[in-house]
């Protein structure tokens, strides 16, 4: 706490005298030019990764980088996605995973969690489909590659999944908006992009500079990607009907008693509500999770 206090005293000190005109600006609101979704991980920073100042970027940052489907949940991630877009007029995406991912070790050995960390364990299921495809595509690799692996194709997914928001779908259409998949390595420092032509995570400068010359080489590489995408966004199309979400105990029915009327006399209970599991767009929900957004809870 006493580093986090000298840092803020520093911050007021140095910082804000030198800044004041921005932070001026900053108060009367705020245009990000990227809304960044990253992992909560400690070690990454995507202002300091990005040498990006304050007010450049819109944030995201949860457990493993996920982005969970639209209508698959109720969580927060969701409604910034939808404020970025709408009210901040976002035109560039980045989802951006990491090497050494907690979350994505604890996908690898995801029975583990049940019992205990279950809220994890639940939230992962939003990466069922990553788990899947590494399972069926990568299972030659051994374990350390194997995690390389699933952080690159997670990112995918998880594009993927940012693409069932009427939003983002919308904007995607019109040719507004552009989603960019990165994965940092934490020991180099250096930052990998997925390039759709070539299927593969390379430097993102290869984009910038035209001469091969010019392109700056990772010191690391990960495994080959096997299939390509199913479009040339670089996105893994959600599909939990091929990837389904490992099972979850039932949730009861619940039925309502009897309700006495105005006049005195019991009324017949109410049928019990019948809960979808599929909603528009054909998203297949798992019981849990379509009691949760039926119920509205």
């Amino acid at each position: 706490m006493k580093k986090l206090l000298s840092g803020l005293r520093q911050f007021q000190e140095t910082y804000i005298p030198n800044h004041k005109s921005l932070l001026a600006e900053l108060a009367r609101g705020q245009h990000p030019r990227v809304l960044f979704i990253a992992c909560s991980d400690s070690r990454v920073d995507p202002a300091l990764i990005t040498q990006a100042d304050i007010g450049d970027l819109f944030v995201i940052r949860n457990a493993g980088n996920i982005v969970p489907p639209y209508e698959a949940s109720n969580g927060g991630e969701g409604a910034t996605i939808e404020y970025a877009i709408e009210a901040l007029d976002i035109k560039q995406i980045i989802v951006c995973g990491h090497t050494h991912c907690g979350a994505m070790k604890g996908l690898l050995q995801i029975g583990e969690l049940e019992e205990k960390m279950p809220l994890v364990y639940d939230w992962l299921r939003h990466t069922a489909a990553t788990r899947k495809l590494v399972q069926d595509n990568y299972g030659h690799l051994d374990e350390t590659d194997m995690l390389g692996a699933l952080e690159a194709e997670n990112v995918l997914t998880q594009i993927g999944n940012l693409r069932t928001y009427p939003v983002i779908h919308s904007r995607l259409h019109r040719g507004d908006l552009s989603i960019h998949a990165w994965l940092y390595n934490i020991e180099a420092g250096e930052v990998l992009a997925y390039d759709s032509e070539d299927h593969a995570f390379v430097p993102p400068y290869s984009r910038i500079y035209p001469e091969p010359g010019d392109k700056v080489r990772p010191s690391y590489n990960i495994p080959p990607l096997p299939n390509p995408p199913a479009d040339i966004s670089g996105s893994r199309a959600y599909d939990e009907s091929k990837y389904p979400v490992w099972p979850s105990p039932e949730i009861p029915t619940m039925t309502v008693p009897p309700e006495e009327s105005y006049s005195g006399a019991k009324t017949a209970a109410k049928a019990p509500e019948k809960v979808p599991t599929h909603l528009p767009g054909g998203s297949r929900l798992s019981q849990r999770q379509a009691e949760r957004i039926f119920r509205g809870s």
